[in-house]
């Protein structure tokens, strides 16, 4: 026998997800979606992203672009 907990009762129960985590949950589908070597490109890029030097504020060379 299956027990069937409705969505008011989990909500009760666990409390409502933050939008954070909604958005962790849609970014990680996404990524499942993906195939290996995109993955594997993505990972790469946060890394780098991740490990790079910081920007420099107002964009290149410290100059706001005005465009």
């Amino acid at each position: 026998m299956k027990n069937r907990i409705s969505v008011s009762e989990l909500s009760e129960k666990l409390g409502y997800p933050s939008s954070e985590t909604i958005q962790d949950l849609r970014l990680l589908k996404a990524f499942i979606k993906l195939s290996p070597l995109q993955r594997s490109e993505v990972v790469d890029l946060v890394e780098r992203l991740a490990t790079g030097p910081a920007p420099l504020p107002g964009g290149v060379n410290g100059r706001l672009d005005t465009r």
